[in-house]
């Protein structure tokens, strides 16, 4: 099985669904090189993995009067984050999670000091990154843009490895680019999500994922990072998922049909 799916939407659809973080597999030969215990990985599991986002997106697809493309991790993303720059660039290196993580979310030992993450890159980050710059670009070749909608999710407080975790949490924040977000995506997106409360900007999470072969260079792709605090939908860390899935899914139909 491979370790992401790309799932058709209408064939003139520009939209892209990107649905990184849902996932809780990760392949026996990777969880060698995790030091963790099973109870401590399977806790660490309920606080970074974006429960049930797939779900959203799934139903949203649904709902859509013109069903989007979704691109679906189907591992953790403590095998790789196909959403971490692969290099010094990432901020994130500062609290051990670059593209591999080594550090947990509470700032403990994941992987043994001196783990070298290539192997890793390029077994999983790389071909994950060829193929959605492959998705995007078939997106623009049949609808002449694209957008990318980042559906992520985050407690609703704040856990230690958050770089800025001292600012707002509102029930959906929207994480934008100067270059690929404008403003009339955004303003869509406030509306959208407005039968959800309040919408931020860019905190506690900011920017978004465009693939790197696009990024700043091509305006014909757009991007927004929709991250809904987990607790309008499950319960936390790691619990059931609510009524609050089919709102969250009714309000990013919404926004899709809108692009």
């Amino acid at each position: 099985m491979s370790s992401f799916a790309l799932l058709p939407g209408a064939p003139d659809s520009p939209v892209l669904l990107h649905v990184p973080h849902a996932a809780r597999a990760i392949p026996d030969g990777v969880r060698e090189g995790i030091v963790l215990d099973d109870a401590a990985l399977e806790r660490e599991l309920d606080h970074i993995t974006d429960a049930y986002t797939d779900r959203i997106a799934e139903a949203a697809a649904g709902l859509a009067g013109r069903a989007p493309w979704r691109f679906v991790n189907r591992l953790s993303r403590l095998v790789v984050d196909p959403e971490r720059f692969p290099d010094e660039r990432e901020e994130m290196l500062a609290v051990g999670m670059g593209a591999v993580y080594t550090r947990t979310t509470h700032r403990g030992e994941l992987r043994a000091a001196g783990t070298a993450p290539e192997p890793l890159v390029e077994r999983y980050f790389r071909p994950y990154a060829r193929a959605m710059s492959e998705a995007v670009a078939e997106r623009l070749a049949a609808a002449g843009r694209a957008v990318i909608v980042d559906v992520h999710s985050y407690p609703a407080e704040a856990l230690p490895y958050e770089l800025h975790g001292a600012g707002p949490r509102p029930p959906v924040c929207l994480g934008t680019d100067p270059f690929h977000t404008p403003p009339d995506l955004l303003a869509a997106a406030r509306e959208a999500f407005s039968v959800c409360g309040r919408t931020g900007l860019d905190s506690p999470f900011s920017g978004t994922y465009v693939p790197l072969e696009f990024y700043g260079r091509d305006a014909r792709v757009s991007a927004l990072m929709v991250e809904i605090r987990r607790d309008l939908y499950m319960t936390e860390p790691g619990g059931p998922a609510g009524p609050g899935v089919g709102v969250l899914a009714a309000a990013l139909a919404a926004l899709v049909d809108f692009l």
